[in-house]
């Protein structure tokens, strides 16, 4: 995928998100698919607080890293990931926020068929995982 293809994707996701009148208190990317498109969304909804969250991934085990240390009880929190294989780590961070008393929505571009759960915004299921702009950074 090239930069001009992901940027016209994000903003096909950020219109289906504005469409169901959904404005978040916080956009939180899971680390690292999650961090550019919620950047991108952050800027696209003028949503000012954004923070990451970091997941262990071992084997079929996701283990969530990152603690926060301010109050998340009923905020509303947008949670961003570039695509969903198996939507583990999805699970595992909503599961996560949603201890911490927050209200959670999940967005991504894409999803696969065997993904394990629907998010509340995407564009499209497809059956390969795409290689994104920031995947693909060579030194010379």
């Amino acid at each position: 995928m090239e930069w001009k293809t992901f940027e016209e994707e994000m903003c096909c996701l950020y219109k289906k998100i504005c469409e169901s009148d959904y404005k978040p208190d916080i956009i939180i990317g899971i680390v690292r698919g999650g961090l550019i498109p919620a950047r991108y969304l952050s800027t696209l909804s003028d949503v000012k607080k954004m923070d990451t969250i970091n997941v262990s991934k071992d084997d079929d085990k996701r283990t969530v890293l990152t603690e926060f240390n301010y109050n998340l009880k009923g905020k509303e929190i947008l949670l961003v990931e570039d695509m969903l294989e198996s939507g583990k780590s999805l699970i595992v961070v909503k599961e996560y926020l949603e201890s911490k008393g927050a209200i959670v929505k999940t967005a991504c571009l894409y999803t696969m068929p065997r993904s394990e759960i629907e998010p509340d915004y995407y564009l499209k299921e497809i059956e390969y995982v795409v290689t994104f702009p920031w995947e693909n950074i060579l030194c010379s």
